[in-house]
């Protein structure tokens, strides 16, 4: 489960943020998931909590905003909405696609007191 060490990751620059900014507990942790991205969101959810646990983020709220797969199609030049790699172009049908959106996991935010 490729999940656990993302959120691993995630905590390391959730502690290194509050440690910057004096800290006393993390309240939240808003993350921008892209549907795209091959990361499961519950896992991810799941993995947060277990290594949040005796950390500065403990209990803190975890919320995980999907973000839509967009792409670019090559032949016809449409920006299209995409459900999955490797899905066609619903304009067209090919799958000569420059993904744009959707492939993003990122920190958006994170509430500190």
């Amino acid at each position: 489960m490729h999940e656990m060490s993302l959120a691993k990751s995630m905590m390391e620059i959730v502690e290194e943020t509050a440690k910057k900014n004096n800290a006393k507990h993390v309240q939240s942790v808003l993350m921008e998931l892209g549907v795209l991205s091959h990361a499961d969101p519950d896992a991810l959810k799941f993995a947060f909590e277990v290594v949040s646990h005796d950390t500065i983020a403990h209990g803190a709220k975890f919320e995980i905003v999907r973000l839509p797969g967009k792409a670019w199609c090559i032949p016809c030049g449409h920006t299209v909405d995409i459900p999955q790699w490797g899905a066609p172009c619903p304009d067209c049908g090919s799958r000569q696609l420059a993904v744009t959106q959707g492939d993003e996991m990122r920190i958006a935010s994170i509430n500190i007191v």
